[in-house]
């Protein structure tokens, strides 16, 4: 996986909705990428309003 989802993460579902492929979904409090989905895109980095979302 060449994201990942920080602590950060307020759970607003941004990046969710701009990931082409369903490759995030909300877990424990945060929102998650599964790696095995993640086509590595980075649509879902510039969504995130708190910049949670970098590369691993």
């Amino acid at each position: 996986m060449a994201r990942m989802i920080s602590d950060d993460c307020i759970a607003c579902g941004a990046c969710a909705d701009s990931c082409p492929v369903d490759a995030i979904a909300e877990g424990d409090g945060k929102y998650e990428i599964d790696g095995d989905s993640c086509i590595d895109c980075g649509a879902c980095e510039g969504t995130c309003p708190m910049g949670a979302i970098a590369e691993a």
